[in-house]
């Protein structure tokens, strides 16, 4: 393979755009195709990549381009059918979470990457993210068990609305957010994930399934963990963003300001609904739970800021910059690919323990 990376983005939705302006800034990829079933309609792509091929088809894009790469940021229910005709076509696959909608088609992905050698990195932004990364880190350090308290509340309104009515379509948001939780609450553990409880409720008529779900995991070592994910125009804007984990030692948080000041947006969205808001961390307490001879706290709580943390198109570009290493370093990535599919497989059992009213005990 020549040193630049020959890349087809599929799906130009707001992931989609954001990993091409990675693409089309990075000296290491050039973007050969842009395809999204209605993109020939659109005229609403930033000008840096309005001059690059586009296609409405995924087989026709494949045979006329010949990438080297393929990024997938479709809908959650197209991203398995695309990323194995990807890899049987000789391309390296980066893909936006999930990796799947079922555990059986993860695993048929990640056995067919290994089986034709490609890489295969997914977006799980969190682990690219210094804030995130340092809040994992300290973590660890809490003893054991954990508990773990994470959410992510979206209040839909202007063109949030639609982006999560959609994705209902494919995912609950349980699932479709979750993996990325999960995925933060096992590498806190380092455990295996054994039992997962759901309840889940539909409040908004015009999604096609329940738009509000809570998850509780537990793991092998005692720890447990929560994650909520609530989308829709009647969502809360208070504590739509708790981010803690709490172990014997002490506790840690992500702060960020939630002061619901949808009103004073002038794009039409809540804060909760912001894509930069859902990274975006100021600081992190950490709180040390070890008392003196009087039972007052032997030391007080530690701030962290966060202020010069990279934002979201940032992010995207520390994701690229990776997937870019990973082909022309060959990378081993059986473990983050092993965590894709552990994660997928915790929120889709907390979907079928909603479904059947039942715990699901984990193999």
């Amino acid at each position: 393979m020549a040193d630049t990376v020959k890349i087809l983005v599929v799906g130009v939705g707001n992931m989609g755009v954001s990993h091409a302006k990675a693409y089309h800034k990075f000296d290491g990829f050039e973007i050969v195709g842009l395809m999204s079933r209605n993109i020939n309609s659109r005229d609403d792509l930033p000008a840096e990549l309005s001059g690059y091929p586009r296609f409405e088809d995924f087989e026709q894009a494949l045979a006329e381009i010949k990438p080297d790469a393929v990024s997938i940021n479709s809908w959650p229910n197209t991203h398995a059918d695309y990323a194995i005709k990807a890899l049987n076509a000789g391309c390296h696959v980066f893909m936006e979470k999930p990796i799947a909608t079922t555990v059986e088609d993860a695993e048929k992905v990640v056995a067919l990457a290994t089986e034709k050698g490609r890489k295969l990195v997914l977006g799980y932004i969190l682990r690219v993210h210094p804030s995130w990364m340092k809040f994992i880190e300290v973590g660890k350090t809490l003893g054991k068990p954990l508990v773990m308290r994470l959410n992510l509340n979206q209040q839909s309104s202007g063109d949030a609305w639609h982006w999560h009515k959609n994705l209902i379509d494919s995912l609950t948001p349980i699932v479709d957010c979750g993996v990325h939780y999960v995925d933060v609450m096992c590498q806190l553990t380092g455990a295996k994930p054994v039992r997962v409880h759901g309840i889940g409720a539909k409040l908004w008529a015009e999604a096609a399934q329940q738009n509000y779900g809570h998850l509780h995991v537990t793991f092998d070592d005692g720890s447990v963990g929560w994650y909520e994910a609530g989308w829709g125009p009647m969502m809360s804007e208070i504590a739509f963003f708790v981010k803690d984990v709490i172990g014997p030692k002490g506790a840690v948080s992500i702060v960020v300001p939630q002061d619901g000041g949808a009103e004073s947006k002038t794009d039409g969205l809540s804060d909760s609904a912001d894509i930069d808001q859902h990274t975006k961390t100021n600081a992190l307490r950490i709180h040390h739970a070890a008392v003196d001879a009087d039972k007052n706290f032997a030391r007080p709580d530690e701030i962290i800021s966060m202020e010069d943390e990279p934002d979201h198109q940032e992010l995207c570009d520390r994701e690229q910059a990776y997937f870019l290493k990973a082909i022309q370093e060959d990378l081993d990535l059986t473990e983050s690919m092993a965590a894709a599919v552990n994660s997928l497989r915790i929120v889709l059992a907390a979907d079928e323990s909603i479904r059947i009213g039942q715990v699901v005990e984990l193999d």
